[in-house]
């Protein structure tokens, strides 16, 4: 797996879909995932190769996972 540090939620969002909609597969949608941070915020895909990709963002300022 290669991972990717994008510096917005937002941007993984959109770099999530514009991969997706390339032809790459859903592994798990952008989101929080607490067990690694608060503000941990992660999308996974696969490309067509069949290549895992984790696009995230841990910005410390930007907002939290709500609770």
């Amino acid at each position: 797996m290669v991972a990717f540090r994008v510096a917005t939620q937002a941007l993984v969002q959109e770099l999530h879909a514009a991969a997706l909609a390339a032809g790459g597969r859903n592994e798990g949608s952008p989101g929080f995932r607490a067990e690694y941070s608060p503000n941990f915020y992660v999308g996974y895909l696969r490309d067509p190769q069949g290549n895992k990709i984790a696009l995230y963002c841990d910005d410390k300022d930007a907002p939290g996972r709500p609770d």
